[in-house]
């Protein structure tokens, strides 16, 4: 089956850290961290629904301008998140700028940040109306392991140390409805927005027995109960997981914190800044060398990884990182299944 989700690089693996994760049956996609985005295309990045950021260096921000540029004047509200003193950052990069003349714009923008704190999460509007000026009050609520929750995906995160604290996320795809084409054509049925709310129904596991409405334009209304439509026309298949890590020194507490966000993922993408052979570097930078990203994506019993995040002092030769990895990664499943066999 078509996987619904397929998530990319933005940049070599020796420049800024960004996951751009388009979802194909929609006009959407999600963004991992904000660097630099020059090779995301404008229809690209008007895409982009939400996009959660690791932390505030320059390498994992800076792509916050070319964003704030391209939706400047549409109807659009894109929701960011971030660590501590993000929203600090963010009104310091909108109070770079003059605004006197959004007031012309005929479509509203705004921009709704979250920054997520060790014992809350604050969330702050800034409307593109008032100059980005921020609403009078932010909303202060509870800590929730879901950043986005979603009837189809959720996004989590865990707070991960590397000289400041670096949040790392995984988003989850509850499952995957795949729409049986032929199916649709044997009921004499089209493509439409109704397939939108037939897959939230499935999603909110609404009754079966419920009567499902399919309106199409040009033909009468027909109502279906939703579990023989579901039978028809649906098959439904596991969800992807894409997990993401970056800057965290290697540690027991970040070990367990990654190894559980990354769990059984279908994709991880993982830093390795260092070579084994640097790794007292790694240790004094607080990043990951590559055998320990490979390491722990077999303890994360992840499918597949792709590594990112390299040091400059390699100068663009990196294969050998990916090397590392990979046999550290098949060293600890061998391990690991020697384990299993012992009586």
């Amino acid at each position: 089956m078509r996987p619904a989700l397929h998530p990319r690089l933005v940049n070599p693996p020796e420049a800024d850290p960004a996951v751009y994760i388009p979802f194909v049956f929609e006009n959407r996609s999600i963004l991992f961290d904000l660097g630099n985005l020059e090779a995301l295309s404008p229809r690209e990045i008007l895409k982009i629904s939400h996009i959660f950021v690791s932390h505030m260096h320059m390498d994992h921000f800076y792509g916050f301008d070319r964003v704030l540029r391209l939706f400047l004047g549409r109807n659009k509200r894109i929701h960011l998140f971030g660590p501590e003193n993000f929203l600090c950052c963010i009104e310091g990069k909108l109070a770079g700028y003059s605004w006197d003349l959004v007031s012309h714009y005929s479509h509203p923008f705004t921009i709704a940040a979250t920054e997520i704190r060790n014992d809350c999460l604050i969330h702050q509007e800034y409307p593109c109306s008032t100059g980005f000026q921020p609403l009078e009050n932010a909303r202060i609520a509870p800590l929730e392991v879901a950043l986005l929750a979603e009837p189809s995906i959720t996004v989590t995160y865990t707070r991960l140390d590397h000289s400041m604290v670096c949040l790392a996320f995984a988003l989850t795809e509850q499952f995957h409805i795949n729409i049986r084409r032929d199916e649709l054509i044997a009921m004499d049925l089209s493509t439409g927005s109704w397939l939108m709310a037939f897959k939230n129904a499935l999603y909110r596991q609404a009754d079966p027995d419920l009567m499902f409405e399919i309106s199409i334009p040009g033909q009468k209304a027909r109502r279906i109960p939703l579990g023989e439509l579901a039978r028809r026309i649906a098959r439904i298949t596991p969800g992807q997981k894409i997990a993401y890590i970056t800057d965290a020194v290697y540690g027991e507490s970040n070990l367990h914190k990654m190894v559980n966000l990354a769990k059984n993922a279908d994709h991880l993408f993982i830093e390795a800044a260092f070579s084994e052979a640097d790794r007292s570097l790694a240790e004094g930078k607080k990043h990951l060398t590559a055998c320990q990203a490979g390491a722990i994506a077999a303890m994360a019993n992840v499918r597949n990884f792709t590594l990112f995040h390299f040091s400059p002092r390699y100068g663009g030769h990196t294969r050998f990182l990916e090397a590392e990895a990979r046999q550290a990664y098949e060293d600890r499943i061998r391990m690991d299944n020697i384990s299993k066999s012992l009586p």
